[in-house]
């Protein structure tokens, strides 16, 4: 969240509950961190973009600004590169508290739409893009071998039970 984009905090915008919510989740660490900015300043991400701080999402989540953290795109952009973990001098699992924060969002149906279409593509092929007709062509008269056949069947088999398209039924990733 940039400086443009600051809300004012409401008490009924905070859930004093969240963050035991989600320590029993896999965020045990969360409250070990001190705000010393070092996920950020190390965060490749965080370099070339001025939205994204994993210092920020880390002191949200502590605050249990919930809604705020779940409903934003900007909790999607993290690499799951690890670093922010790796440098942090609490011990913090910052990617692991991101990855559990997004599991929360996900349930909640807060989706960013390039990852539906990326989900629903899979389904449909087997891969994780659809791969252009021109691009088929352009191997023939290159005289490369076709592109393996994606196996949809068997990820739809492997996925059986999961129902992972009621996450997609609900709005909110739009």
């Amino acid at each position: 969240m940039t400086q443009t984009e600051c809300k004012v905090i409401r008490a009924s915008d905070i859930n004093p509950r969240f963050k035991y919510e989600i320590k029993l989740h896999g965020a045990e660490k969360l409250m070990r961190c001190f705000q010393c900015g070092t996920c950020t300043s190390d965060c490749p991400i965080a370099r070339y973009s001025e939205s994204y701080r994993p210092r920020q999402i880390i002191r949200m989540a502590q605050l249990g600004l919930e809604d705020r953290i779940l409903d934003s795109d900007t909790l999607w952009l993290c690499a799951s590169c690890f670093t922010c973990t790796d440098r942090c001098p609490q011990g913090v699992e910052v990617a692991s508290v991101i990855r559990v924060l997004r599991n929360l969002a996900a349930e909640k149906g807060h989706i960013p739409q390039v990852f539906k279409e990326q989900f629903s593509s899979i389904l449909e092929s087997g891969y994780a893009y659809k791969i252009p007709e021109l691009r088929v062509k352009r191997r023939e008269t290159l005289g490369l071998p076709p592109l393996p056949k994606g196996n949809p069947e068997s990820i739809r088999k492997t996925l059986r039970g999961l129902k992972p398209e009621k996450l997609f039924e609900k709005s909110g990733g739009d």
